[in-house]
């Protein structure tokens, strides 16, 4: 286990640990060059490594060294480190935000206009990521993935942690490394075969999960779909849309997330109408 203050490379220097596990560990650094913080992320080569975790680690700061989007962390450097043992390292920009999770552990619910926003959000981000060539899947947005910075009147969004994504599409009868969170994968993913829609589906749960408070592992289900509406006060239109979201049947899922921005926007537009015309109404009975 690398300790705090210690140099890495000669330029960062670490000052807390952030995240670990047997074989990652996550560290908030100080970059001595550019003064500013930073995220390093070390992947360990001990004994409990296997081939397929070096493989995604190389994927992520290959994936991260070609994205260009101001609400995902900007890849700084990589390299090999020599210790006791050896570390895969990457650097990447540190977001000073809370996670989804914790603000959920904390025991907050968001409300409806807070989940339609960071929907709005990361419906942006993934159509971003979904139209580079070749795709850029995620596969693992759960709500620990997802930051909240609250620091401006307007609260902004940040997908983060790509160490499971996926930048290739499967060739027929080829699959990937299985990856992915029980409760916000969809099945198709556990069967190797992740596809843009796989992405909108982990969003779906995870948006379920900050609207009732509860994991979608731990929800209720029929035909396997996750049953939530009787938890929330929802708008009909935004709880159809979170079902279709989180369909198991890919036929039956939105494909793409311009649809499913489309169809948020088109459920936000009817609202408006509706209470422009209530108001309108109530103002005409008062005269």
């Amino acid at each position: 286990m690398l300790q705090t203050e210690e140099i890495l490379v000669e330029r960062y220097q670490l000052q807390r640990v952030l995240g670990k596990s047997a074989i990652r560990q996550t560290w908030l650094a100080q970059d001595l060059t550019n003064q500013e913080q930073v995220v390093v992320k070390l992947l360990t080569a001990n004994d409990q490594l296997q081939w397929y975790d070096i493989q995604l680690f190389e994927r992520e700061a290959k994936v991260l060294r070609q994205l260009n989007h101001l609400r995902i962390p900007q890849y700084y450097d990589d390299f090999v480190l020599e210790r006791d043992v050896i570390y895969f390292a990457l650097v990447q920009e540190y977001i000073a935000a809370k996670s989804i999770k914790e603000l959920l552990a904390s025991g907050k619910i968001f409300s409806e206009t807070e989940v339609r926003e960071i929907a709005i959000a990361v419906l942006k981000i993934l159509i971003y990521l979904h139209k580079l060539n070749p795709p850029v899947l995620h596969r693992d947005i759960k709500p620990s993935n997802l930051l909240l910075d609250e620091s401006t009147n307007k609260n902004r969004i940040y997908l983060v942690d790509f160490g499971a994504v996926q930048d290739r599409v499967a060739a027929e009868g080829a699959t990937f490394t299985v990856v992915g969170t029980y409760g916000y994968a969809p099945l198709e993913q556990f069967g190797g075969r992740a596809t843009p829609a796989s992405d909108l589906y982990a969003l779906g749960a995870t948006l379920i999960n900050l609207a009732t408070g509860i994991s979608p592992a731990d929800l209720p289900q029929f035909d396997s779909r996750m049953q939530f509406s009787h938890l929330v006060e929802f708008n009909p239109g935004l709880i159809k849309w979170l079902q279709q979201m989180t369909e198991p049947n890919l036929e039956y899922r939105f494909g793409k997330a311009t649809e499913a921005l489309e169809a948020l926007e088109i459920n936000e537009l009817a609202i408006n109408n509706h209470n422009h015309k209530k108001k309108n109404n109530n103002n005409h009975k008062k005269k």
